[in-house]
């Protein structure tokens, strides 16, 4: 299928301009050597691929904005909350957005209706809602209205507000399609293209859809319209527990496109270590929760030479530490992938066929603690501040169990202990606190989640001050400042990232004047979500 996008192929500019006839470009110049129509079995497991590998591709630099990794070397520029000029890095949600998903999932959406395969239509329309809302919070304002107009060379940009209301409307198109039985819906069917995310389970993707509808009503906590209600609802409909867990899983079979990006086959994190904030935090050296050993730490954290589970201090490099105390890779190396690559020391989401999680049910219990707690009904948000760190070790006991050091495997025993520790989890609704919540949701969110984890740190900038603590909500979380800050920040942190450089800089300059991207703090503006 042609993807005539101004973006990528830019020799579809001299096809629009030399046809004279109505006629679209795709129906004129068919493709002789490839079929103009491909049934929706055959489209939706590339799309469940993209939704994942983009992410992780973009993951690698947001991890250092969010303090979830830190860089081997020092002063690495996403590490100081920076931009890679002239680059296409941190550009693959949008390339994933608008290309990999775009015009493929909306000729499946199309081609689909047309077979009354009603389920693949409603998964479509959760993509595009999940793509949508991902993107815009990643970049700010993005293009929406114009977005897939083949007729247009240049496209302008919309308001973050306008996708937040066009994703709503996505999500409940998407649930009124999967709660369809009628014409040629079926899970067996739907299973042949969703063998590697649902297995064709149209309830489990209607929840997908109704956590998308929770994740954009959540976002929205510093407005004055902010409805806990609404949150609280859509959770309560979404994933129920750790069985719902939207995970991308991998064939790995020794293909380059069949491995998780994160594993070793692909050699993609060699580089990057655990960050000092999430060690502190794992090993009671948080005073949001002083001395309390989580056992996550042995699925998450990697060891060093002399046995400890220290982090790099913030982009400031390995060479910070002593060599003994430098943690290894989170393949169990140093610098270099395994030879052969394998996932023989790999643990976690770093394993070649690790599942990548793109929301899991643990995320949904801490949105709906968050929210009952803003609507002061604390006893809701303990329970739901429970499950939501149960949930999360459910998570690595029965998807992550694989290379965890003898004797820590988590059991039944260890997790209800960890429950049980008032220190982590309240004995009194009225003790729990906001600090708690939040980064008892950060640690369930390492490593796979950071676009979620950033809009949480952008929606209480970074260091906001719980009123009723009076501490740091983020307990401890210091972004870079001073000479670790990236010089274009002008002393701002980050709060959004640069549209992609190679169609936007390049072939949507004028737009991009309009809206302020072409100044050198732009990605240091404050997105409209997190705003009052």
């Amino acid at each position: 299928m042609k993807k005539i996008f101004r973006f990528y192929l830019i020799t579809s500019v001299f096809l629009l301009l030399a046809s004279s006839c109505s006629k679209k470009v795709d129906d004129a110049y068919l493709n002789p050597n490839a079929p103009t129509k491909v049934p929706p079995e055959q489209l939706l497991p590339a799309v469940i691929y993209n939704i994942a590998q983009d992410l992780q591709r973009d993951n690698r630099y947001l991890s250092l904005y969010i303090q979830n990794f830190s860089y081997r070397t020092g002063s690495y520029t996403a590490e100081r909350m920076g931009y890679f000029s002239g680059s296409d890095a941190m550009g693959d949600i949008w390339r994933n957005h608008y290309w990999l998903l775009g015009q493929n999932v909306l000729r499946m959406i199309d081609w689909a209706a047309e077979e009354q395969k009603w389920d693949y239509v409603g998964v479509g329309y959760a993509i595009m809602a999940w793509s949508w809302l991902t993107l815009t919070d990643y970049h700010g304002d993005v293009i929406l209205k114009e977005a897939f107009n083949t007729n247009l060379l240049t496209f302008k940009y919309d308001t973050q507000e306008e996708v937040y209301a066009y994703v709503r409307e996505l999500c409940h198109t998407a649930i009124s399609y999967l709660e369809r039985t009628d014409g040629a819906s079926s899970q067996a069917n739907l299973a042949l293209g969703d063998g590697y995310f649902y297995n064709g389970d149209a309830s489990k993707w209607k929840k997908f859809a109704y956590g998308v509808l929770a994740r954009s009503f959540h976002h929205l906590t510093n407005k004055s319209n902010y409805n806990a209600d609404s949150v609280i609802a859509y959770c309560d409909k979404s994933l129920a527990d750790a069985s719902d867990d939207a995970t991308v899983k991998w064939a790995n079979s020794g293909k380059n496109d069949e491995a998780s990006f994160f594993g070793p086959f692909r050699g993609n994190m060699a580089n990057f270590r655990q960050s000092q904030f999430i060690s502190d935090l794992l090993q009671g050296a948080n005073p949001a929760f002083n001395g309390v050993d989580d056992p996550r730490k042995w699925y998450y954290l990697r060891t060093s030479s002399n046995g400890s589970m220290k982090g790099l201090p913030l982009a400031a490099g390995e060479t910070a530490l002593a060599a003994a105390d430098r943690p290894d890779n989170f393949w169990g190396g140093t610098t270099a992938v395994p030879f052969p690559p394998n996932d023989l020391n790999a643990k976690y989401v770093f394993r070649d066929n690790g599942e990548f999680p793109i929301m899991t049910a643990s995320e949904i219990q801490f949105m709906k603690a968050e929210a009952a707690y803003k609507k002061n009904d604390k006893t809701l948000a303990l329970a739901a501040y429970k499950k939501g760190i149960e949930y999360s070790f459910d998570m690595l006991m029965t998807r992550f169990n694989q290379n965890i050091p003898s004797g820590n495997e988590i059991t039944a025993t260890i997790k209800n202990n960890f429950l049980a520790n008032p220190a982590v989890v309240p004995a009194a609704a009225s003790s729990l606190t906001l600090a708690q919540i939040m980064l008892q949701k950060y640690i369930s969110l390492w490593g796979f989640n950071n676009t979620e984890t950033w809009v949480d740190l952008r929606r209480y900038h970074y260091t906001d001050i719980d009123p009723v603590t009076t501490e740091q909500v983020y307990t401890n979380f210091a972004p870079p400042t001073g000479s670790l800050l990236f010089p274009d920040n002008n002393g701002k942190p980050a709060y959004r990232v640069r549209p992609r450089y190679n169609s936007e800089y390049v072939w949507n300059i004028e737009e991009l004047r309009r809206i302020g991207a072409t100044d050198p703090d732009y990605h240091t503006v404050e997105c409209w979500f997190s705003k009052p």
